[in-house]
């Protein structure tokens, strides 16, 4: 079962129909109690950082912490990857999961912003094993919305350019993010969603 976290701001309708293609069951909630005791969980963000301060004040932010903790299988879409950055400079104000270092920032380059279109992603030497992006070419198109981009760091494990590089994939231990978004990528975003299905099965199989 996929528990999609409902902030009032995500793209719910496009990634749950991803996932029942895949024959993925899936439930969409805002209660904490839920997404804290859920088997695998996905946050699909869209639109500006701040809304992401709802999941704060509604204890979710909390309950995703301990559900990672405790080893729950954790996918961040678009918005979604960039709340486990420290923040972004969208909503300075707005405080992310800090599960990877630097905070997201505004695209400097001098093309057109956002970055709106098929692009691709490029493996990092860490993201040669990744469990995400297993059977996934490197080079393959994805499909991106957004104006701030997250930071080159540690656990990323693809990379984009548009101007100016920026992380394409997180992923570390049981937290897998991604800036594009796979329910518009066609049949490499349906891989991606069945990866990280297949790592929740595995999971909580042992």
């Amino acid at each position: 079962m996929i528990t999609l976290i409902d902030y009032k701001a995500g793209n719910l309708t496009s990634v749950r129909k991803a996932f029942t293609f895949l024959g993925q069951e899936s439930v969409v909630t805002a209660d904490p109690e839920l997404v804290r005791d859920a088997q695998a969980l996905v946050l699909p963000g869209v639109g500006h950082f701040c809304t992401t301060e709802r999941l704060a004040s509604s204890g979710v932010s909390d309950a995703v912490r301990e559900a990672i903790e405790r080893g729950t299988p954790f996918l961040g879409i678009c918005v979604g990857m960039q709340w486990q950055f420290a923040g972004s400079t969208e909503a300075p104000e707005t405080k992310g999961l800090a599960l990877f270092e630097g905070a997201c920032e505004r695209f400097q380059t001098t093309l057109k912003v956002p970055h709106v279109g098929w692009n691709q992603i490029r493996r990092t030497p860490q993201g040669e094993h990744s469990r995400l992006l297993d059977g996934v070419p490197d080079g393959s198109f994805v499909y991106f919305t957004h104006s701030y981009r997250a930071p080159v760091v540690e656990g990323v494990a693809a990379l984009t350019t548009y101007g100016e590089t920026f992380a394409a994939c997180v992923e570390r231990d049981n937290v897998f993010g991604v800036q594009f978004h796979p329910e518009k990528s066609g049949d490499t975003g349906l891989r991606i969603l069945r990866n990280f299905c297949d790592y929740a099965t595995e999971r909580n199989a042992q």
